[in-house]
């Protein structure tokens, strides 16, 4: 009776020990599987993560991008009418320089007229006196 008692019992024991085996390697795969998971739920996350920093890196990118651009645009819209202003003024100059060049070589041309019509007036009433003389 003890002997088979004994027997039972290493059974038992036997039987305890392969179930226990087969808990630990059921609760291993189990973890081993868990892990699998988790793994990969950290790589797509990561991923999504990376692809999220990412699109707002391109969208600073572009937003600075569009910034640049416009103060450029700005800039060059405000040298354009410096320029143009200054070309403005230019002309207005050079357009009085030429009048007053023009209004002094009329006058001139006036005054040469003026003294040979004096001239010639002079010329025609000595020839006028002159034949008042003759008659």
């Amino acid at each position: 009776h003890e002997r088979e008692h004994d027997r039972e019992i290493s059974e038992l024991a036997a039987k305890h020990a392969e179930e226990m085996e087969k808990l630990r390697a059921e609760l291993k795969e189990e973890q081993r599987h868990l892990l699998d998971e988790l793994r990969q739920q950290m790589a797509a996350t990561h991923r999504a993560e990376h692809e999220q920093a990412q699109l707002q890196s391109q969208t600073l990118h572009s937003l600075e991008l569009e910034a640049l651009r416009l103060t450029l645009n700005n800039m060059h819209t405000s040298q354009l009418e410096l320029t143009q202003s200054n070309l403005r003024k230019e002309k207005e100059t050079a357009l009085m320089e030429l009048r007053e060049m023009l209004n002094d070589k009329r006058a001139q041309e006036v005054a040469i007229l003026q003294s040979r019509h004096q001239l010639e007036w002079e010329k025609i009433k000595e020839q006028c006196l002159k034949e008042k003389e003759d008659l």
